[in-house]
Formats: structure tokens, sequence, C-alpha cells
């Protein structure tokens, strides 16, 4: 009898009952008095009189009205240069412990986000309020005595300038409670390991020592650790070696797209958890299993603003125009995409995160990520953003009994004339044409914008199929490995002119 897991499932069962429903209106103003009152007298706060803004009628306007938008490369060049320079009290008190490294998709050249203690521990009550959901699922005491595999990026960081330096997954991974320390895998001394494929490999070979229940981590990467796992083993799913795994946590990215790909690597079905933790702090979690919709954090440090996302609003290098309007929590709507703006307990204020969301309940605070400000593809009028793609390949998928896990598209030119040219990974022996149709079908019918554009000056659509694997090695080959690295969905045409190449050359090998 699961003892130990009994006791812990009526923990997070009482802490359930304990914990009750945040007003999330009533708690994002509160949030954003918190950020602004311990802030006031940092360099930021004076230069936009934080004093001024709280001491006003209406706080969240008069924030809005004092305070411009800010995307990575304004507040990094106007603020965080400084803290990277070793001033204190810049855009929040004191200096930055961490500092995570994002490149947002593939690229060579890193961001440096500040990672405060309080985002640290902002992150931990996250995490807990994740733990305590998991309350709504039907688990049986056996799961809460299991191992999680979390799989993120390397945790040996890098000290650099008197703080250190990483990604996310691995800044979070070396803060784990001690109490943690003895369900956590791969362990601390793989965990470490920088090399993707090397610390891929230890996980195979150590992989029967475990008795893993859960996996965390984002689902490319996740799939490939899983298939090294089973051709390691020479067996045909992963619960042949892991017999307990119930539970996946995914994040970073759309779970859709990889679902039909990732299920063929289990025995059975198991419980798949929606999370959205960035580099800029933990934002939303799924709490429930009757939705895959994740529920904004609205009391736990980080303060939302939501732009309407309209053509008219964004300019052309994902940004948001200055005069763009904004709304709290309190005006939004469902179905209506909005790029998301966080002001956070790390010093980020109205900062531009570069994702786009919808709400799907807007009482309970739950949305969908629909896709990147910078991956949304208007040319002549067409606005796909990447939930309309990853519903049109989900179709697809069912259509032809295939799987596409991984995808990148541009407009491109030809003969002077635009085009929609997609890269599928994919294994089938449909013809690229066929696949093109059936595609360029299925988003006349769901997207009346691209309807129209089809109808008139975007011409045509053109599928090429290669291995899921080259998208892997395009993601090595750009930045590294593992980690928070995701594909790019949308590129500009020279990028994309890189990306052809970079094809070609693979597939001579």
């Amino acid at each position: 009898m699961a003892i130990i897991g009994s006791l812990v499932k009526g923990l997070i069962n009482l802490t359930g009952v304990l914990t009750s429903e945040p007003n999330h209106v009533d708690a994002q103003a509160e949030v954003l008095k918190t950020l602004l009152t311990k802030a006031t007298d940092t360099s930021f706060g004076t230069h936009y009189n934080f004093k001024e803004i709280i001491a006003s009628e209406d706080v969240q306007k008069a924030y809005a009205e004092s305070v411009p938008y800010f995307d990575y490369h304004k507040i990094s060049e106007e603020w965080w240069s400084k803290i990277l320079e070793g001033e204190e009290d810049v855009t929040w008190p004191g200096s930055s412990s961490y500092f995570a490294l994002s490149s947002g998709t593939t690229g060579k050249k890193s961001k440096r986000i500040p990672v405060t203690d309080d985002m640290i521990s902002a992150i931990r009550q996250a995490g807990i309020k994740q733990v305590a959901a998991l309350s709504n699922f039907e688990l049986p005491a056996e799961f809460f005595e299991k191992e999680i595999m979390m799989l993120g990026s390397s945790t040996d960081l890098q000290e650099k300038d008197g703080h250190l330096e990483g990604e996310i997954s691995g800044i979070s991974a070396s803060n784990i409670p001690f109490w943690f320390e003895g369900y956590y895998k791969p362990g601390v001394d793989i965990a470490k390991i920088d090399d993707w494929d090397k610390r891929v490999q230890r996980i195979a070979e150590k992989a029967k020592d475990w008795d893993i229940g859960a996996l965390s981590g984002i689902p490319s990467w996740m799939e490939l650790m899983i298939q090294k796992v089973i051709e390691y083993h020479k067996v045909e799913t992963i619960h042949d070696i892991w017999p307990n795994l119930q539970v996946y946590t995914s994040g970073g990215v759309a779970f859709a797209p990889y679902e039909k790909s990732f299920n063929s690597l289990l025995k059975h079905p198991i419980t798949v958890i929606d999370t959205y933790l960035a580099s800029e702090g933990f934002i939303a979690f799924q709490e429930r299993p009757d939705t895959d919709a994740m529920k904004l954090i609205t009391d736990n440090g980080i303060y939302f603003e939501f732009v309407p996302f309209e053509p008219a609003y964004i300019n052309q290098d994902g940004s948001i125009k200055q005069d763009a309007p904004c709304i709290t929590i309190a005006d939004v709507e469902k179905n209506q995409d909005y790029v998301l703006l966080i002001s956070t307990v790390s010093g980020a204020w109205r900062y531009v995160i570069g994702d786009t969301i919808e709400f799907t309940d807007v009482e309970r605070a739950e949305i969908h990520i629909t896709g990147r400000t910078k991956f949304f593809l208007n040319v002549v009028g067409s606005q796909l953003s990447v939930n309309k793609m990853n519903t049109a390949l989900m179709a697809l998928e069912e259509a032809y009994d295939i799987k596409i896990p991984e995808f990148t598209l541009s407009a491109t030119r030809i003969s002077d004339e635009f085009h929609h040219h997609w890269y599928l990974g994919t294994d089938t022996d449909v013809s690229e044409k066929e696949l093109a149709k059936a595609l360029d079908d299925l988003l006349k019918d769901a997207n009346k914008n691209y309807r129209v554009a089809r109808s008139k000056a975007l011409k045509g659509v053109k599928v090429t199929t290669i291995p899921t694997s080259v998208f892997n090695e395009w993601s090595g080959a750009q930045k590294k490995k593992g980690g928070q690295v995701k594909m790019e969905r949308v590129m500009s045409e020279e990028k994309f002119a890189t990306w052809e190449a970079f094809v070609a050359e693979e597939l001579q090998k």
C-alpha cells in the first residue's frame, strides 16, 4: 500500500480545499500596486514617477499612461544593460542573482533577462500551485511516490560578472527545494552535462534504474529523449522501461502538433498537463482535466496587460506600436487574440513577451497560446496565426493518417508572385502536391482572411516534406540542442533562404 503516496495526495487535496480561487481582477490590481510600491525608489521607478502613479485615483490607468511599451531590445538597451554593468536598484531593488539566456526561438545571439530572488520565489510558489492542482486530476496515490524526469537545459550555470547565467529551466532546476531532490531525475550530475547528446545518452543508460511517474519538458526534445531510451533498450514503447509513467507536463510550445507522434511512443494514454513557464516568469498552468487551457497566475508577482492583436497595432518586426490600445484583465473578451504584456518582480515593465494568447474562459482567466507576434504571417493579408496553422496541420494528420510534429514556412516569391512555402517534418508517401492542395483547402475553410488573400495576391501553396530530424539539426546549428530552444514557425525570406540551403546540405549527407 502506497502509504507515503496517500499522505502526499491527502495533503495536496487539503491544499486545494483550503486555497480559495482569487478574484482575478482584484488580484491583478493588488499585484500592480505591490510591484510599483517595491520598485518606487529604483532608477526606473524614479524616472517614471511611481509615487505619483500609486497616489492616483486609477492606478492601472495611470500606469498605462505613464510607462511606454518595452520590447527586449528597448528595455535591455535603456535599463537592463546597467544591471549587467553592476548597477543596483535599476528596475528592481538590489541586483539580479541570475540572468536567463533566451533567444525566444532558435538564434545564435542570446537575450539576457534578469531573474531576481523574488522571481525565483514566485516560480516556486507557482510550482506549488500547479502541484496542488493535481488534486483535480484522477491520479492514484502510488503516483505521488514516483520520480519525475525534468528534461530542461543544463543546470551547470555559468558565472559572469557576479551573477549566474543559464536557460530558465536550468535555473529553476538548480533551485529545486531540498525535499524534492529525491524525486528529481535525471539528478544533479547528469543535469549538469551541457552537451545534449551526451546528457540523453546518460539518461538512456540509467533509465532502468528509475521509476518515472511524470515527465516535464518541451515536446520536441522530450520526444527525442524518449526515442533514444526506447532505441537503447531495444523496446517498443517508453512504458516498457517506465511502466508507471502517467503524467506529462508540457511547456514552452503548444503540445497539439506533437500529440500524434508523442502518443506513438506510449503503450497507453497518459495525462498531459500544459504549462507556461517563460524566461520572464511562470505565467500559467492547466488547472483542471476537462480543458487544455491554462489559468493565468494572477496573484503571484506578474501583472498582465493585453493589446488586441490587430495588424494596425503591430510593427513589421513584431513589436507593438506605442499608440496601440491596451486593456486589463477586467476588460478582456473570449476568442480575441491579444499580445501579452507583463510587469514582474524581476523588473520587467510593460514588457512585450512576444506571445499572443486568447481567453477561452474569462471568469477563470484561462487562456491558450495562439502564437508569436513575429510568427504571424500577414503577407498580402493572409492573417495566419500559429494557432490556425497548428489546427490545419492536425486536420491534415487526421486526413492522411500521418504525423507532422514539426513545420516551418515563409511567404516567398515565385515568378514575382507570392506563395506560402511549407516545410513539413513527416514521413509519408502522399505527394507534396496533394498535401499542398489539402492544406490550402483546410486554411481556406478555417480562415476568411486567408481565403480572400488566396483569391487575390496570394497565388499558391507549396509543400516540401523532409525528415523531422532536419528540424532538430537546424536548432542545433543555430544555437544548441535541448533546453528552451524552439523551432521558428514563420521565417523571413532572408532566413528562409538560409534554411533551404541548410536543408539541401542535410539531405545530401
